[in-house]
């Protein structure tokens, strides 16, 4: 069995040394050449994961087609917004009913698609067999080889025992769901509220003020999830509840720091100076776009598109949050 993961930062790198230290045939598609010859002869990303040594049973490759011409799985990990035209330049090497699993979370822009509406697109004609992982999952933690739990969003009862089956290690438990549009949502969603929690944090504000955020942000999560045909009892699970947690509270998570930052007074541009690149700043825009176009209610999700896109003061936006008209749970 050949795996084909392509993206190699952080995630990528670490879900196809997951597999590979199974013993497992798998490939690693990472764009710079230079990169991956390093991987190759160091076993080290020293980019994006330069504290783990990589299993000497990992290959990485530039070379698209090797990586993905015989394979029986492949795993996409490209950043969401990047995912389409990765795809399209790719397709030719595919396969007819390649069974994807895509771990990219977020919304694209313009399209407002998800990332299930994005494959089943880029890779028009093959019709690929669709699964989503997500859930509350740090890379760093993960490669430390730390307990982990993750959700596998698929309608295939088949493709979603394989993969659950091959995924699975002493310290990562895959579960299964057939609402994969539920669980690419919530994986969409929580980036911009870690976001919004980060600049409570850096607002100084306090356990509170994270706790309602959290709460409201599965209410929003599970208004748009409704929307778009997801249910709403899978934003109670890993790759809603959980991982919003984790993002809103974990100091590793990137989208949270950028928040602090934000909430320390410092503007969007200044901060993306600092190499801080998060999903949820991009996510934000799309999702706020796409609840526009669906007619749903996201008011924290409004409040960081205008923190982000139109210079508002944070502290300005919680005052208009909590001013809001009063309502039922």
């Amino acid at each position: 069995m050949k795996i084909a993961v392509i993206g190699a930062g952080a995630w990528g790198t670490t879900l196809a040394n997951t597999l590979a230290k199974k013993g497992l045939d798998t490939y690693l598609w990472v764009r710079e050449k230079e990169l991956s010859d390093e991987i190759n002869k160091t076993g080290y990303n020293s980019v994006f994961l330069p504290d783990f040594k990589l299993s000497e049973n990992l290959k990485a490759s530039s070379d698209a087609e090797e990586v993905i011409t015989g394979a029986d799985y492949y795993v996409l990990v490209v950043p969401s917004q990047f995912l389409r035209s990765a795809l399209i330049e790719m397709k030719r090497y595919f396969p007819e009913n390649p069974a994807v699993i895509c771990a990219s979370k977020g919304i694209e822009l313009n399209t407002g698609a998800p990332m299930s509406q994005v494959v089943n697109e880029a890779l028009e004609g093959l019709n690929p067999r669709f699964a989503h992982l997500s859930g509350p999952t740090f890379a760093y933690e993960l490669s430390s080889e730390l307990p982990t739990s993750i959700v596998l969003g698929c309608e295939d009862e088949k493709l979603a025992a394989e993969v659950q089956d091959f995924f699975s290690t002493p310290y990562l438990r895959i579960y299964t769901n057939p609402d994969y549009r539920g669980v690419e949502i919530g994986g969409a969603i929580k980036n911009i509220m870690a976001i919004a929690a980060g600049m409570a944090d850096g607002l100084k504000f306090g356990h509170n003020t994270r706790a309602a955020l959290i709460t409201r942000g599965i209410a929003e999560m599970s208004r748009l999830g409704k929307a778009m045909g997801a249910q709403a009892s899978t934003f109670m699970g890993l790759s809603g509840m959980g991982d919003l947690v984790l993002t809103c509270t974990g100091d590793l998570s990137r989208n949270r720091q950028v928040g602090i930052k934000l909430g320390q007074g410092l503007k969007l541009s200044e901060i993306l100076k600092m190499r801080m690149v998060a999903e949820g700043v991009k996510t934000t825009e799309s999702v706020h776009l796409l609840a526009k176009k669906l007619g749903v209610e996201l008011p924290i999700t409004e409040q960081v598109y205008k923190i982000l896109y139109e210079d508002k003061d944070p502290a300005t936006a919680v005052r208009d949050l909590m001013n809001r008209d009063l309502k039922a749970e």
